[in-house]
């Protein structure tokens, strides 16, 4: 698809030095969609685990702590997943 600029002119089409350069931006930004989407998938973990910190806190008691340690674990296992970071299984919380 023919890329143009929009000018006060009117429409001018990219020159071919354009094109290549447009070309390679985009396939740089695809190239990188993974590691966007783990970026994501990690800050939307540790937001998990931030919401249980409570849990740990030394007034808590210790039937509360060994209930979240394994899906507080699961939740730092997320990123060793095979699919990650396209296929996500997140753990339950209890």
């Amino acid at each position: 698809m023919a890329r143009n600029h929009a000018t006060p002119e009117g429409i001018i089409p990219f020159t071919a030095e354009e094109e290549a350069e447009w070309d390679a931006m985009e396939a740089a930004y695809a190239a990188n969609a993974d590691t966007r989407k783990a970026a994501q998938i990690r800050e939307e973990r540790n937001a998990k685990l931030a919401a249980t910190d409570w849990t740990q806190a030394s007034d808590v008691p210790q039937a509360v702590k060994d209930s979240y340690a394994p899906y507080r674990q699961a939740l730092r296992d997320v990123p060793t997943q095979s699919g990650f970071p396209n296929q996500v299984v997140w753990p339950t919380q209890p």
